[in-house]
């Protein structure tokens, strides 16, 4: 039996806007788009856009409560306060930070993310409220067998959470924690690859002269190659159409050929570039190249929330203000980067991104009464300037309500979560001690 919801506008993305639109799901599935005459008023929502679940091509699902830790430090000294932080928690004190994190992603009408995780609890955590995600285990070193060994430890962990909604990827950190020869046996494990690469100027002073705000982390450190990492990846042919390469920020023009040459995706993450001040990713160069782009959310441990709005609305301005020009990127084109676009860096474009008749029933509902975008001249532009996590109404996944506003418990997850940043602040509240480990 078919689910209809209607409302003022139906984005289908891969479609024009449709007035007075709706959306029929069975089994799952969408299976008609339209007008509310053609398929039905059945759950209507006035004064609302329809849109497709956003797909978050980047998060750490597992710092949610990180927020404000280390603002201010340089980049070397931010990596080693989150290190030295992290390493005071549980397991279960993770898994109750990342079920923190699933659950902001829902109410910012996030339907699906790309997770880099250090425990595998993510994987319990999407499992446990239904976010769809492929998370990806992270590894660190040179040496393959002993970043394998780890991999297959962290799979162990996921394993009973892993299902079709949430599946499994490997992350290799980043080129200066992590091999080329590491990077070249993850590929071979024929998995999605996540990983920071070209994500600032400190990656490359140090991967080049062994200098700048990584020398605070050197004991964690690979020895610096000369080279920078997108150079040494392609050279050892460690990259490739599985891979999405997160910030891509501090890039020469042949780098974004050899990207684009590799069919690597990227995930653009403005607001986790700006506050640790790593600089405006040349998001305009990169579609032009050919490359694929999605917009991921990063984490509170670099930005205070996953509110996909708000990165939205930080990428058009960003990316205006480096290219000098209003037509840099419009709010509908960020809209299509952060649904279809994330959708397709994941290689998952087939199932979700946009409304399709065939496609998951993967959506959002937002409200747009109360702002000042009524009446509507663009519902596109309408949702990016106007969208935030308190207007989401509806969260869809698989045709089946994981967050209704106004009927989500959050006194647990929120309660949960506290305690353990309570332990990471009492473990280590000195930034400088933390930063100079």
């Amino acid at each position: 039996m078919e689910t209809i919801f209607s409302a003022d506008w139906l984005l289908p993305i891969e479609r024009t806007p449709i007035e007075n639109g709706a959306i029929a799901i069975e089994n799952g599935r969408i299976t008609r788009i339209g007008t509310s005459e053609e398929i039905g008023r059945g759950r209507n929502f006035p004064k609302a856009v329809i849109m497709p679940g956003f797909v978050n091509a980047h998060t750490h699902l597992e710092y949610a409560g990180y927020t404000g830790f280390g603002d201010g430090l340089d980049f070397g000294g931010w990596i080693a306060l989150h290190t030295r932080r992290k390493e005071i928690l549980s397991f279960d004190e993770v898994v109750a930070l990342a079920r923190l994190g699933a659950a902001e992603c829902l109410v910012s009408g996030i339907t699906t993310v790309l997770d880099a995780s250090f425990s595998g609890a993510s994987a319990r955590a999407c499992s446990d409220l239904g976010l769809k995600a492929i998370v990806c285990l992270e590894v660190f070193g040179d040496d393959p067998g002993r970043a394998l060994h780890r991999f297959e430890e962290l799979r162990e962990v996921a394993l009973p959470s892993l299902s079709d909604q949430v599946r499994l990827g490997i992350s290799p950190h980043a080129p200066y924690t992590v091999s080329t020869a590491v990077y070249a046996a993850a590929r071979e494990l024929g998995l999605p690859v996540v990983t920071h690469l070209s994500e600032s100027e400190a990656e490359r002073a140090w991967l080049l002269r062994g200098e700048g705000p990584l020398v605070a982390l050197s004991n964690y450190l690979l020895p610096p190659t000369g080279e920078t990492g997108i150079r040494a990846l392609a050279r050892a042919s460690a990259i490739g159409p599985e891979t999405v390469a997160a910030h891509c920020v501090d890039l020469e023009p042949d780098e974004i050929e050899l990207l684009a040459s590799l069919d690597v995706a990227v995930a653009h993450c403005p607001r986790s570039n700006g506050f640790l001040g790593c600089g405006i990713a040349p998001l305009a160069d990169l579609l032009e190249a050919g490359v694929r782009v999605g917009i991921g959310t990063d984490s509170p441990a670099s930005v205070p929330s996953f509110d996909m709005f708000e990165e939205l609305r930080f990428a058009v301005a960003c990316a205006r203000a480096r290219e000098r020009s209003p037509q840099a990127l419009t709010a509908a084109r960020a809209l299509e980067l952060a649904t279809l676009g994330s959708a397709r860096t994941l290689g998952i474009e087939d199932e979700v991104g946009s409304l399709l008749p065939g496609k998951c029933a993967d959506i959002a509902i937002v409200a747009l009464e109360g702002t000042s975008l009524l009446p509507c001249e663009d519902p596109q532009a309408a949702v990016v300037l106007g969208g935030s996590p308190e207007r989401v109404q509806l969260t869809v996944v698989n045709g089946e309500t994981k967050y209704e506003k106004g009927e989500f418990e959050w006194a647990d997850l929120s309660s949960a979560s506290a305690a353990a940043r309570g332990r990471m602040l009492a473990g280590s509240s000195d930034p400088t001690r933390a930063a100079g480990a």
